[in-house]
């Protein structure tokens, strides 16, 4: 039995850190898993393409979770085993979403692989994998924003202390990415010092209720610059070309979104920086079986 699935990568609208709330919009980039499934050998295993000591636990967890709630159909062997193999155009710890990518392309692939797709829904299929999440301890909030975002494409936001989508709207950006060579774990971040910024989350939230999603960016990257330390240059000198620009998740990527002609005069900046750009555009399928 095997199963094949790919997820988006995500950019930040609203980080979650200061209040439980959150936005995040799917960009063209993605992770894709395939699992095999397994009725003989036990045990779930799980590896990165090009990371060797890569943290696997997420991924594995994920098939676990969806095997003991699916793998059990009547008159047919139990699935007792399963390996799961990821392969991203997504740098980790970047703050592009990567593990939510990663854990979003498992769980669908594993219902792939169990021909399961239709019983689950797509938000519960994130769920899922933001409570894999939680367990294995990847995530400080559940980054339920960054997950059905993945999943379900375009833009959404979320209450992620209940799981709940509260908007999902589809929009067409091109979007620019910067990634520095250096790594961010979300799970490190300084929650404390984040919630001291909540009164600017909460103006980033109504901004992006109301569908302001490119001036919330803004608000949200200065204001998660000062509470995470990172320099907002980045932001400041994109912002006369760039309709929103913002620090992503807890960095250390930036992304701007806007108009392609404009987003090429940042990117000309952004590459004298060290580490990568990358000029895409917004996604709005979600996550889907290959």
């Amino acid at each position: 039995m095997e199963g094949t699935a790919a997820a988006p990568a995500a950019g930040t609208v609203l980080n979650a850190l200061a209040t439980g709330r959150g936005s995040a919009f799917a960009i063209d980039e993605y992770t894709t898993a395939t699992v095999s499934l397994s009725t003989a050998d036990e045990g779930f295993t799980g590896e990165i393409a090009g990371a060797p000591d890569g943290d696997t636990r997420l991924v594995e967890r994920c098939v676990e979770y969806v095997v003991d709630a699916h793998g059990g159909a009547v008159g047919t062997p139990p699935v007792v085993g399963g390996h799961v193999r990821t392969e991203s155009d997504v740098p980790m710890a970047a703050g592009l979403k990567s593990s939510s990518a990663a854990a979003n392309a498992t769980v669908m692939g594993t219902l792939d692989a169990l021909d399961a797709t239709d019983r689950m829904t797509r938000e519960d299929m994130a769920r899922l994998g933001v409570m894999a999440a939680r367990d294995v301890g990847v995530t400080a909030t559940g980054a339920f924003d960054d997950a059905s975002a993945s999943m379900l494409g375009g833009v959404t936001v979320t209450d992620n202390d209940s799981d709940e989508v509260l908007s999902r709207e589809e929009v067409d950006w091109d979007v620019l990415v910067w990634s520095p060579p250096e790594q961010a774990f979300s799970a490190d971040a300084d929650v404390e010092r984040c919630q001291k910024v909540a009164p600017m989350a909460r103006l980033v939230e109504d901004l992006a209720l109301d569908s302001d999603y490119q001036r919330a960016m803004t608000v949200n990257g200065l204001a998660f610059c000062a509470a995470l330390g990172f320099d907002a240059e980045p932001i400041v000198e994109s912002m006369t070309d760039a309709g929103g620009v913002s620090l992503s998740g807890t960095g250390p990527s930036f992304t701007a979104v806007g108009e392609r002609t404009a987003l090429e005069a940042v990117k000309e900046r952004w590459d004298e920086r060290p580490g990568t750009t990358l000029l895409t555009t917004t996604q709005t399928e979600g996550t889907q079986t290959v």
